[in-house]
């Protein structure tokens, strides 16, 4: 029997068959989706809480990439910063030192949102209110102040009617904690945006946030309800995040997005130069899946969502 020679053998193999082949061709088709998909914004402004008391879930990278992707689609959009780190800040490119006027003054010495507010490099349609260390102990702070749970929502309440242009979306990314500061995001937003960790232990906690969330719609904010649940550091290769992707959406199949963002270099790396991933690498696989998301949200625009400023 003849056997192949290597001409033939090489002639057989085909790069189109390989896993990677098929990733990038994949990749490439979910770009040109997005390059003819229309979504239309609803002209109300909606404020989502981005929260997950669980470290290390992609919590602020989510908020300032799906920000990003907004502004990508037209929308203008607000990120608050209100963990204590200034890690969306940082990575909006937006100064933050001790000396710069904070969410800290909003929150304790009721500073005007407006006078805080920073455009990002960005875009201009991308504003951020910083946090600085100082928002470390604004915990303790808190605790004596006067209406200390709707601090937040009453300077959204003042600023956004007066603010320079519309603004359609204002993110508020919490702290990896269930405090005061997080209790103000909670009070002063309308939709609950969770990121969730597709790794063991994806589910910890969660059902301790959302008790936290029947008791802040029972007593201090009845307009609050989860909307979204979008899955992170997704690794389609192992079992095990397939497992918990199939978890989560079996317990929330409405909540959560089609789209999953996966590990990507380029998502990681983006922060460390002020950016984020959609001004970094936006034709990246992990900008190409936030791009995605920020489609999905702005089409489950419904009024169940009522209650907007």
């Amino acid at each position: 029997m003849k056997q192949p020679d290597e001409t033939e053998a090489s002639a057989s193999f085909s790069f189109d068959d390989t896993p990677l082949a098929r990733e990038l061709a994949d990749l490439s088709a979910r770009r040109r989706a997005l390059d003819t998909t229309n979504v239309e914004l609803s002209g109300r402004t909606r404020i989502l809480t981005v929260s997950n008391q669980k470290g290390g879930v992609g919590k602020t990278t989510t908020a300032v990439n799906i920000a990003a992707a907004l502004v990508d689609r037209g929308a203008r959009v607000l990120v608050i910063d209100l963990d204590p780190q200034g890690n969306a800040s940082t990575a909006l490119g937006v100064p933050h030192t001790a000396e710069t006027p904070s969410v800290y003054d909003v929150l304790i010495d009721e500073f005007p949102l407006a006078d805080i507010v920073q455009v990002s490099p960005e875009s201009p349609k991308l504003l951020c209110a910083p946090s600085t260390i100082h928002l470390a102990g604004a915990e303790i702070e808190l605790v004596s102040q006067v209406a200390r749970e709707h601090r937040l929502r009453t300077a959204l309440e003042e600023y956004l009617p007066n603010a320079e242009a519309h603004i359609d979306f204002v993110l508020i990314d919490c702290p990896p904690s269930l405090g005061l500061l997080t209790i103000n995001a909670f009070t002063a937003a309308n939709e609950l945006l969770i990121p969730i960790q597709c790794e063991y232990y994806a589910l910890e906690g969660l059902s301790q946030l959302l008790g936290t969330v029947r008791m802040i719609q029972k007593h201090l904010n009845p307009r609050l309800h989860l909307s979204t649940i979008i899955l992170t550091m997704y690794d389609g290769r192992t079992r095990l995040a397939q497992q918990v992707a199939e978890e989560v959406r079996q317990h929330f199949p409405k909540e959560v997005l089609s789209t999953v963002i996966p590990r990507s270099v380029r998502v990681s790396e983006a922060p460390s130069f002020g950016q984020t991933v959609i001004a970094y690498d936006g034709q990246s696989a992990g900008a190409v899946a936030y791009r995605e998301a920020a489609v999905e949200i702005i089409r489950r625009d419904s009024a169940s969502n009522e209650g907007g400023a």
